[in-house]
């Protein structure tokens, strides 16, 4: 390649240093010697100055040789080059011996090659005094690494040396087409060598070392940068080179990497973009490729921008190394290199995380050099946290669970998964009633399969021109789109583009989700292609094979242990994904296919319902409708599309891979990005698309802290699932009937009301046509919303029927407070009671001697019936209401319909299926049961709150004290309403005397159980009138008045009841107001060692012009922009409360894990077999224990007193008081009260 052909190779090199018949270092020590120069000590001998000046002066020779070749292969003008010599000083020159510099180098130079290099030399010097003006305004001088010291000397007063003309004028022509600016291959590679001695003016090329200057000619580009911050607009576009630059890597387009970084290095208006990981990674592509000179000149740039290599740089280095022949020699410089800069190799294979190709190619560079080195094993690493002790204690019981499926059965599935996530896509035939195909059918799909065929090919034309216009701009060292649209092979993303017009709803959807989905699609499958290419699906296999040994019910193990801790054992950490593009490149990507979709996409005239078209139409049309005041851009299909689809009904929905069930146990987590599906890029943390403050908060954790969260979110997702076919056969036959909404069974839109269709008279009143406004609007309201809900059951009944006869598994990850979710959004066990009575465990237990009575309790608290009654009182109406609990499960559908009354009707109508089955066999304890049997906290927000503050009322409210019948919070908050309530009617006060006779634990219940996750007096409001409204004999005309009467009673109660709740949601609101408003957004750490911060920040606008649209694209997760106090102040209380909520469904899910137990949780409600629910209890109860007994409050004031306040915090001015403010409110902890926690143990009722 011409412009990298600065750098010789070591036989090159060494040519021409023995052509001057003097001693010295070998070509392949003076490269290293070069380029890590910096970093040697200044005293350096006689000879060793002249070696290394020898290589300073042949380097620039070749820059000039390079500069002369590039301009005659562009027919710029005729160039002669003259033999270029190297000869002795004399020996009067003051020197001691060594290799002289060059006594005569002449280029005869044609005239307009000459006034380009004028013009490019008038160029640079502008812009270094534009750069030298804009330091001085701010008062900063800085010292540049090195300088010119000497000029070339004119051969003749009337005619310049070539020397002395092309040396200084190269210097500026160089500068677009080397891998190098003219400034710093001239000036600072060879300034690297700061232990230069100052040469005689009348010397031809002298380096120094950096001295103070008040006009330097180079600017130290690391200094430069740490004293100019960067503004938000130039982070975003390092973050886009440094994305750009990824993709390259990817695409193995290295080439053009290099030529955008020597461009950008090469303008010193954007060399403060240029990043260290930037530069190593183009060292990575280039060393994947075995490309050392290129390598070399990328390695260049980062020294000579002041970077030092770090261990990426090295691995890079010794990986090009093992996959080019070169001399020991150089390897070992290297590794002494990496010594000198307080690296040591064993570094490289502990902390570089590269595939095994790569990490084998670097051992063998290592091996040459230390034919003895053995790369070192990590040491398993063992989280030390207190409450985590006894999960990872390697003495005492120990009885993990085992799946009950064979290991072949297991591999087998394993296989059949992983085809699935490498096809990308699941196509799911349909519940939906159809009918036999008729002729019109069956000519729609032919019809559509013609269409698909021809806007295949034309998405291919358009790709390819799109492709080719953004190469070009890409070649003149512009970053641009184009290696962002080859991540993905062309026919897949042709695929991709095609499948995206299936699921397009016929009312259309918003541009800017159309774009932003469509690029997080392409993106996701990146990160599939990668690990694809990069060949790791072979080690995949052969390590998930070993790691089902732990979990096939037919292997044995040597030493019980965690799924995790297996897997880690097995190899390596998987290669970190590739981070998320930034939302400006996302956007832009987006918005390119989607705009080239639309170009492609045309419907033939005939299909038009336009009858006198001639011409194609648009498949696709763009219009804008009004959302309040907002005007928002929708992309709809054509009608005749949406007509053509409904006449070819299409038996099959498509689904993507991530968003099924999977197929095999999920990969365990091992870090914060690995672990969930085998190949699909799955998230440990959930975040707004863009947001990346939380992954950078787990990677910068120490990755024992994360343990106990890895290990509970693999053991949730370890659960084996099942469909239960009786339920589902049931329900399809009522969703294909019209469905049911007293079941909740959507019907289809069809059934929707619909709006008055009768003319208005003329002279109608302007009152009755906006009634008639209103009522046309509400019907469309109520119809968009029946056919959501309806294309909601229909994914999930589909799912269910696909995967009625398979066992699958629900991987999960966790919200940015700790809470837990399942990834597949469609069917998983946190939906409705419609999708919980469809799932079961796959893996079935005994009952037990007391598992019927569990099943039956179980029971009778999904019909909601007996609440308030203890256990035995629910065990013995269940025994009475058996013939209906039989007649429920034989006839569901025709008999007396008991269980239609629950409130839960079909988890009940599942339970009394069980239960019957249970009854009739031989042996009621010998029956095998599937069931989920669900143990519920008592409003567990105050349960946390009240163990908080060991308040005793609070903690006898929620069943934290021992009781022999359960406490209700909302009939004891209805109670003391009523009292507030008939003390102001006596006093005359209206709304009071209205309200008589209406005040009931569900007018309140919603909002006594969010109020402790920071519902407002105005959220109450509302959730009271809608409680209201309800109510058939209430008066409507005092709704309002009566909402804002009663919610104001309701947290008057809740104060007197839980003074201790409100003190410490008043200390931690007031401690998020002060945080926010000096700036910062609110983090914490749980219990567990999950570190939080809340992502409520002002708004930001990213627009994007042009196109089809122009974009606005609004998000509060931007950590650039001041945290919103409002959100920020309020989030704190609920989302601490759900981070220990969290904390305490881990600990009871890794101890029943340790004992045996399958456990699921859908957040503070905790599912077992019937068998070990009184197992179960007990640990959840030791676990409350265990995590309230920990200093919470206090270890939470003394993170937040480190994090936020500041040293200086006695300063004067606003900041200082602030601060002061701060740290008063978070030392003033609150006090704690005299409740025993040894209490919750007896307590029957803490969880039931």
């Amino acid at each position: 390649m011409a412009t990298l052909r600065w750098g010789r190779s070591a036989a090159e090199l060494s040519r021409a240093l023995r052509s001057s018949g003097h001693p010295c270092t070998t070509a392949k020590e003076g490269i290293l010697v070069g380029l890590w120069g910096s970093r040697r000590n200044s005293s350096a001998s006689p000879c060793e100055q002249e070696r290394r000046k020898d290589w300073g002066h042949v380097e620039l020779l070749e820059v000039l040789e390079a500069r002369v070749r590039q301009l005659q292969a562009e027919s710029v003008s005729e160039v002669t080059v003259k033999r270029v010599e190297v000869t002795r000083i004399p020996a009067d020159s003051g020197r001691a011996g060594g290799t002289p510099p060059p006594a005569k180098a002449e280029l005869r130079i044609g005239g307009s090659w000459a006034r380009k290099l004028d013009q490019d030399q008038q160029m640079l010097q502008k812009r270094q005094k534009l750069v030298r003006e804009k330091l001085q305004a701010k008062g900063r001088f800085l010292a540049p690494e090195f300088k010119l010291k000497a000029k070339a000397k004119a051969k003749s007063p009337t005619k310049p040396s070539a020397m002395s003309m092309a040396a200084p004028k190269a210097r500026s022509a160089a500068t677009a087409k080397l891998p190098l600016s003219e400034s710093q291959l001239v000036s600072k590679q060879p300034a690297n060598r700061n232990d230069r001695t100052e040469e005689p003016a009348e010397e031809p090329v002298d380096w120094g070392p950096a001295q103070p200057c008040e006009a330097p000619l180079n600017l130290n580009r690391s200094e430069m940068q740490h004293s100019l911050k960067l503004s938000l607009e130039q982070q975003t576009r390092q973050r886009r080179l440094e994305a750009f630059l990824d993709c390259c890597l990817a695409t193995e387009h290295m080439a053009l990497a290099s030529r955008v970084l020597t461009k950008q290095y090469s303008s010193p208006t954007k060399q403060g973009l240029i990043t260290q990981a930037m530069c190593n990674t183009v060292m990575l592509g280039w060393a994947r490729k075995g490309s050392y000179r290129e390598l070399l000149s990328v390695l260049s740039i980062m020294k000579a921008g002041g970077f030092t290599p770090d261990l990426l740089s090295y691995a890079s280095i010794l990986q090009c190394l093992g996959r080019v022949d070169r001399d020991v020699v150089v390897i070992q410089r290297c590794l002494e290199q990496m010594a000198q800069d307080g690296l040591q190799l064993e570094q490289l294979f502990l902390e570089v995380t590269l595939s095994s190709e790569e990490k084998a190619a670097m051992l063998r560079a290592v091996l040459k050099a230390k034919p003895d080195f053995c790369p070192p094993q990590p040491s398993p690493q063992v989280n030390t946290s207190t409450l985590l002790r006894e999960v990872y204690a390697k003495d005492g019981p120990v009885s993990y669970p085992r799946l009950h499926l064979p290991l072949e059965t297991l591999k087998a599935m394993f296989r059949q998964q992983l085809s699935l996530e490498l096809a990308s896509v699941v196509h799911v035939e349909s519940v939906e009633k159809v009918l036999s195909p008729t002729q019109k059918t069956l000519e729609a799909r032919k019809t559509l399969d013609t269409l698909r065929r021809t806007w295949e090919a034309e998405l291919h034309r358009q790709l390819q021109e799109a492709k080719a216009r953004l190469a070009q701009l890409t070649e003149q060292g512009r970053p641009t789109l184009y290696p962002f649209l080859c991540v993905l092979p062309e026919d897949e993303l042709v695929q991709m583009l095609l499948q995206f017009l299936n699921i397009l709803p016929a009312q259309g959807e918003p541009f800017v989700y159309l774009v932003q989905r469509l690029a997080m699609k392409t993106f996701e499958r990146h990160i599939l292609q990668q690990r694809r290419c990069r060949g790791q699906l072979q080690e995949l296999e052969q390590r998930y094979t070993q790691y089902l040994q732990l979990l096939a019910s037919d292997t044995q193990m040597a030493e019980p242990c965690l799924p995790r801790q297996h897997w880690e054992m097995l190899g390596p950490p998987e290669p970190a994904p590739p981070q998320l593009w930034p939302m400006m490149d996302i956007l832009s990507l987006g918005k390119l296919l989607l705009e080239i979709l639309v170009q492609s996409v045309q419907l033939p005239p005939s299909l038009s319902l336009s009858q006198n078209s001639s011409q194609p139409v648009p498949m696709l049309y763009h219009v804008y409708t009004f959302r309040g005041i907002r005007q928002i851009g929708f992309l709809r299909p054509h009608p005749a599309f949406i007509q053509l689809l409904e006449d070819a009904a299409e038996p099959s929905l498509i689904f993507e891979a991530t968003d099924m069930p999977m197929l095999c146990p999920p990969v365990p987590w091992s870090s914060s990005q690995s672990g969930g599906f085998l190949l699909s890029p799955t998230k440990l943390m959930r975040s707004v698309d863009g947001s990346l403050q939380h992954q950078n908060l787990l990677e910068s954790c120490p990755p024992t802290e994360l343990h106990g969260a890895l290990d509970a979110l693999t053991q949730l997702g370890n659960c084996a699932w099942r469909v239960n076919g009786r339920v589902l056969d049931l329900v399809l036959d009522i969703f294909r009937d019209k469905g049911s909404a007293h079941l909740g069974v959507p019907p289809p839109a069809s059934e929707a009301p619909r709006p008055p269709l009768d003319n208005l008279p003329p002279d109608a009143s302007p009152h009755r046509k906006a009634e008639l406004r209103a009522e046309v609007t509400r019907c469309l309201k109520i119809a968009r919303e029946m056919h959501s809900l309806w294309r909601e059951a229909l994914y999930r009944l589909s799912l269910a029927q696909h995967l009625r006869h398979q066992v699958f598994w629900l991987p999960h990850n966790m919200d940015f407070r700790g809470r837990t979710y399942p990834c597949p959004p469609h069917f998983n066990h946190l939906g409705s009671d419609l999708a919980r009575a469809l799932l079961e465990f796959a893996q079935g237990r005994p009952l037990g001697p007391h598992g019927l009575d569990w099943l039956k309790i179980h029971l009778i608290n999904l019909t909601g019936f007996k609440k308030s009654e203890p256990l035995r009182a629910r065990l013995a109406f269940a025994n009475t209401m058996m013939d209906d609990i039989l007649d429920s499960a034989d006839q569901p559908m025709t008999g007396r319909k008991w269980w239609m009354d629950a409130e839960d009707p079909w988890q009940t109508l599942a339970c009394c299926m069980e239960v019957a089955r249970a009854v009739r066999s031989p042996d009621p304890a010998a029956f095998v049961s599937h069931l989920p049997i669900h143990q519920d906290g008592s409003c567990n927000g105050l349960q946390h709150y009240a163990a908080l503050g060991r308040d005793s009322v609070g903690a006898s409210s929620v069943n934290l004290a021992t009781s022999d019948t359960p406490q209700d919070v909302y009939s004891g908050v209805a109670a003391q309403v009523e009292v507030f309530r008939t003390r102001d009617a006596k006093q005359g006060l209206k709304v009071a005397q209205v309200l008589e006779g209406f005040i009931s634990r569900k007018v309140v219940k919603q909002t006594v159980m969010t109020v402790v996750y920071g519902v407002t007096l105005y959220g109450g409001r509302l959730q009271i009138e809608k409680r209201l409204r309800e109510l058939e004999n209430f008066p409507q005309v005092f709704v309002w008045e009566a909402s804002r009467y009663l919610v104001h009673l309701v947290f008057r109660s809740l104060r007197e009841m839980f003074s201790s709740t409100r003190t410490i949601q008043h200390w931690l609101t007031e401690s998020a107001r002060l945080i926010s408003q000096a700036g910062s957004a609110v983090e914490w750490v749980t219990p567990l060692g999950i570190p939080i911060i809340q992502p409520y920040h002002k708004e930001s606008k990213l627009v994007i012009r042009g196109g089809l649209q122009s974009i606005t694209w609004n998000t509060s997760a931007d950590v650039n922009q001041k945290p919103k106090v409002v959100k920020q102040k309020n989030g704190f209380p609920p989302n601490f409360i759900h981070s220990l909520d969290s904390c305490h469904m881990m600990l009871t899910a890794l101890h029943c894990y340790r004992k045996g137990l399958t456990f699921v949780s859908v957040h503070d409600c905790f599912w077992t077999h019937a068998c070990d629910v009184s197992v179960m209890n007990q640990v959840c109860r030791e676990q409350f224990i265990r995590l309230h007994s920990q200093p919470i409050l206090e270890d939470l004031s003394a993170f937040l007193v480190r994090r936020f306040c500041s040293a200086d915090s006695a300063q004067p001015g606003t900041k200082g008081r602030l601060n002061s403010k701060l740290l008063e409110m978070l030392l003033a902890v609150p006090r704690k009260g005299d409740f025993d926690l040894e209490k919750v143990k007896t307590s029957t009722y803490f969880f039931s």
